[in-house]
C-alpha cells in the first residue's frame, strides 16, 4: 500500500493575515494556502507543523486522514458558545477530547481502522463536516453525543458507567452529523439503540414572529450593546449566543436533553442484539431472494428446453461444426448445447446422449482444450 496523508485546515471566523499566510508557507512550499485555508497532501514525507498549535493560533477546523485508517477532525469554538464542562462530559477521553485555550474550546475526534483504504482521498470531506461547528455554536449537542458514542465503541468506559444526557433529534441527524458519524465509523446499530431514548425534533425551522416577539422583550441596553459589537468588532459570536438563549428558552427547562440511566454495557448489549436481529432478517431476505431467483431460473430453463424439443439432430450437427472450428468460443458454445441435450434426455428419460457424447469424446481426443471443457462441465 502506497502512503497517502491529507491535511486540511479552515479559518471561518476571520481571514488569515498576510503575515500569517507567510508563516504557514514557511512550513510547506507545495501546500494550497488561501486567506481561509491550508491544504496539503503527502505521498511521502510528513507535515512539518503542529496541528494543535495551528488550531490554537490560526484555524477553526482541521481534518486529517491517512490511507492506513486514521481519521481526525478538530473544531474550535468560543467558550462563550460551547461550555467546556459540557463538552468534557461527552468528549473527555481519547477518541473524543477537549482542550481549552485562551477562551477557545477545541474538540478533537479520532477514529482508527487497521484495514486502511488504498483508494482514500481527502478532498471534500471537511466541507461535508464543517456545518457541525455551526450546529454546536447554536447549542446543538448531538455531535458531542456522537463523540461519546465513539468513546463507548472504542472501549473507553466500564460497562457500569452511565451515558450522559441524550440530545433531542438523535434519530434525525443533520447531513453534516451523518457525515460525522460516517467519518468516525460509529456503529449504526449502536447509534440506532442510543436514538431510542431521544425525543424527535418537531419543526426545525425558527419562527420569525416568535423571534421578533422574544427580541422585543430584551432590554434596550442589551440590544444596543449587541448591535455595537456587531458593527465595531464584527463579533458574530454574539448572534450565536443570542440564538442559543432563544432555543434553550423555547426547548424547556431540560434543554431537550433526556437522562436515561442506561449504562454503557446495556447500550453495547442492545446494539449487539440489534445487529444479530438485523443479520437474521438479512439472511432470511437473502434466502428468500435466492429461492425466488432459482424458481425463475428453473422456469426459464424449462421453457428453453421446451423450445429445443424436436431439434436434437440439428443440435448435434451444430456441435460438430463448432468443435471442428477449433476456436475457444466455439468450444464453449458446443459445451452449452451438449448440456442442453443432456438435460433434455434427463427430462424425457429417453435418448442416446451417453453413447453419443462418448463417441464425441473419442473422436475429439486430440483436442485437449475441448476435452478439458467437457470434464469441467461434468460431461
Amino acid at each position: 500500500m502506497s502512503e497517502y496523508q491529507y491535511y486540511e485546515f479552515q479559518a471561518i471566523d476571520r481571514l488569515l493575515t498576510t503575515k500569517e499566510m507567510s508563516e504557514l508557507r514557511s512550513f510547506s512550499t507545495r501546500a494550497r494556502i488561501t486567506p481561509t485555508s491550508f491544504v496539503n497532501e503527502y505521498s511521502w514525507g510528513n507535515f512539518k507543523g503542529d496541528e494543535d498549535v495551528w488550531m490554537e493560533k490560526y484555524f477553526d477546523a482541521f481534518l486529517y486522514l491517512a490511507n492506513w485508517g486514521t481519521h481526525v477532525l478538530k473544531l474550535r469554538l468560543s467558550a462563550r458558545l460551547l461550555d467546556p464542562a459540557t463538552a468534557k462530559a461527552y468528549c473527555g477521553g481519547d477518541s473524543a477530547s477537549v482542550r481549552e485555550r485562551s477562551g477557545k474550546v477545541i474538540l478533537s475526534f479520532g477514529s482508527e481502522d487497521e484495514e486502511g483504504d488504498d483508494e482514500v482521498e481527502g478532498e471534500g470531506h471537511l466541507s461535508s463536516l464543517i456545518s457541525v461547528r455551526a450546529e454546536l455554536a447554536r447549542g446543538d449537542l448531538r455531535a458531542l453525543y456522537l463523540g461519546w458514542l465513539l468513546r463507548a465503541q472504542a472501549g473507553e468506559f466500564d460497562d457500569e458507567d452511565l451515558e450522559p444526557p441524550v440530545p433531542t433529534g438523535l434519530g434525525q441527524l443533520s447531513a453534516s452529523q451523518e457525515s460525522l458519524a460516517d467519518f468516525l465509523r460509529i456503529d449504526g446499530d449502536l447509534l440506532d439503540v442510543a436514538a431510542d431514548a431521544s425525543s424527535p425534533i418537531g419543526d426545525a425551522g425558527i419562527d420569525g414572529d416568535e423571534v421578533h416577539a422574544w427580541v422585543g422583550k430584551l432590554a434596550v441596553k442589551e440590544k444596543d450593546e449587541l448591535i455595537t459589537s456587531l458593527v465595531v468588532d464584527a463579533d458574530h459570536a454574539k448572534i450565536s449566543e443570542l440564538l442559543q438563549r432563544f432555543i434553550k428558552e423555547h426547548a424547556g427547562a431540560d434543554g431537550g436533553l433526556a437522562t436515561t440511566g442506561r449504562t454503557v454495557g446495556q447500550l453495547l448489549q442492545a446494539a449487539e442484539a440489534l445487529a444479530t436481529e438485523r443479520r437474521r432478517i438479512e439472511t432470511e431476505r437473502r434466502v428468500k431472494e435466492k429461492a425466488r431467483r432459482e424458481r425463475e431460473a428453473a422456469i426459464a430453463r424449462e421453457r428453453h428446453l421446451d423450445s429445443l424439443v424436436g431439434h436434437e439432430a440439428k443440435l448435434w450437427s451444430e456441435i460438430d461444426d463448432l468443435v471442428a472450428s477449433k476456436q475457444p468460443k466455439s468450444y464453449d458454445q458446443a459445451v452449452k448445447l451438449l448440456i442442453d441435450l443432456r438435460d433434455l434426455v434427463a427430462r424425457s428419460k429417453d435418448g442416446d446422449f451417453e453413447p453419443r457424447i462418448e463417441a464425441l469424446r473419442q473422436a475429439q481426443s486430440r483436442k485437449p482444450s475441448f476435452i478439458e471443457r467437457l470434464r469441467k462441465a461434468g460431461l
